[in-house]
């Protein structure tokens, strides 16, 4: 049985009847006249760019990090006697 899609009340392909099964779920929509129609695409455009921004939104922030500090302390956690990288002050022992 082909799925319609129902917008306001109405089938977007215009067909009538009682027995007509319609959904406002667009995954559930059979009918090509109503997947073709501009409510539908309308519709499909919409829940992909709020899925894009709850997406968006979801993403974790980066923070700013002083590298140069983990560096001191992963080398610090090391056993024996660790030289530092270039750049760190006379490269010094940790």
């Amino acid at each position: 049985m082909v799925t319609h899609f129902k917008v306001g009340g109405h089938l977007a392909c215009g067909h009538t009847g009682t027995n007509l099964v319609s959904s406002k779920i667009l995954n559930q929509v059979k009918c090509r006249s109503c997947r073709n129609t501009d409510a539908f695409k309308d519709a499909r455009k919409e829940e992909r760019n709020a899925t894009r921004r709850a997406a968006r939104k979801a993403k974790v922030t980066h923070t700013a990090s002083d590298w140069r500090a983990e560096w001191v302390q992963r080398l610090s956690a090391m056993p024996g006697r660790q030289r530092l990288p270039r750049g760190f002050r006379g490269q010094a022992f940790v």
